[in-house]
């Protein structure tokens, strides 16, 4: 599985960013995928999980994001979303996309969002 992550960039306090997550490789849909997840990881700190979804449908967040953050999915195009809304400067990190599937995990190569005060 490859992932594809983009939509990064930087944003003032409050405003709003989508982030994609293209994945590729060798299944039918990504509802086939077991899990696909958002993570972050801000300088000195350690990677955190924001959301998951699980084969397609269930979909877990993080309690503090809850919210704040939605995560989505587009079947025809293999894409998963994440919606941020009313960014703060703590949210300040490279995002990842992750995947669990056939007893691997494969990661995004991050993108970047930084949010100005």
């Amino acid at each position: 599985v490859q992932l594809q992550a983009s939509g990064g960039g930087t944003v003032q306090a409050g405003g709003s960013l989508r982030l994609s997550c293209e994945a590729s490789g060798s299944f039918d849909s990504i509802v086939d995928i077991h899990v696909m997840a958002w993570y972050r990881q801000s300088p000195g700190k350690e990677r955190e999980m924001i959301a998951s979804m699980i084969k397609g449908a269930t979909i877990q967040y993080k309690e503090a994001l809850k919210g704040r953050f939605i995560f989505s999915r587009d079947n025809a195009k293999n894409t998963v979303y994440l919606d941020m809304n009313k960014l703060a400067p703590e949210d300040t990190a490279v995002y990842y996309c992750g995947a669990v599937t056939d007893g691997n995990i494969y990661w995004g190569q991050g993108t970047q969002v930084t949010v100005s005060s």
